[in-house]
């Protein structure tokens, strides 16, 4: 990998199931870079000091599933490696906000949203957003198990594989803003 980086994994049946990355001289984004081409299914916590826009948006198009600033306390930090762990898009408060609208600014556009239902697009707004199913069962009064049917049909419309992929898409097709 790449210099000075150190990569220390604990491994679960030959994968790694937790990893902990300590950068000497290297750059976390091309570690996140490099892990993710190496194994593609891997998803990347980024911790970092910085919570710079573009820091966060280089980290996220360079393969990370979440980033939380080292200013998160332990009870975060703990909940963002487990939400991570389960594919969620884990992000520092803020964060996710931050990330938006610099999609927004750069002007990302692609092609419409496939034929979602009105309520799939709802769900996939708050997922975005940063929400969890259950956050988001509360808030349209739904069950939790119904809000993870909309994100698995969801998922399946748009032909993905996990959370994170799916709230990439929204990012892109600037679905986090409400209607």
């Amino acid at each position: 990998m790449g210099r000075g980086l150190l990569l220390r994994l604990l491994f679960l049946h030959g994968r790694p199931a937790n990893g902990i990355l300590q950068l000497g001289d290297g750059s976390g984004v091309d570690a996140t870079r490099e892990i993710t081409a190496a194994l593609p299914d891997t998803r990347v916590l980024v911790l970092s000091a910085s919570a710079e826009q573009s820091d966060v948006l280089a980290a996220v198009k360079n393969g990370a599933s979440g980033y939380l600033v080292k200013s998160a306390s332990l009870d975060e930090f703990d909940d963002a490696v487990r939400r991570t762990a389960e594919g969620d898009a884990v992000f520092s408060a803020g964060l996710a906000g931050l990330l938006l609208g610099e999609y927004r600014r750069l002007g990302a556009t692609g092609p419409e949203v496939p034929h979602l239902t009105d309520r799939e697009t709802e769900v996939l707004r708050l997922v975005a957003r940063g929400l969890t199913a259950k956050q988001i069962a509360t808030r349209l009064v739904l069950s939790h198990r119904t809000v993870e049917n909309h994100v698995q049909n969801t998922l399946r419309k748009l032909q993905l594989h996990n959370r994170s992929e799916l709230v990439r898409y929204a990012i892109e097709h600037g679905l986090d803003t409400p209607e």
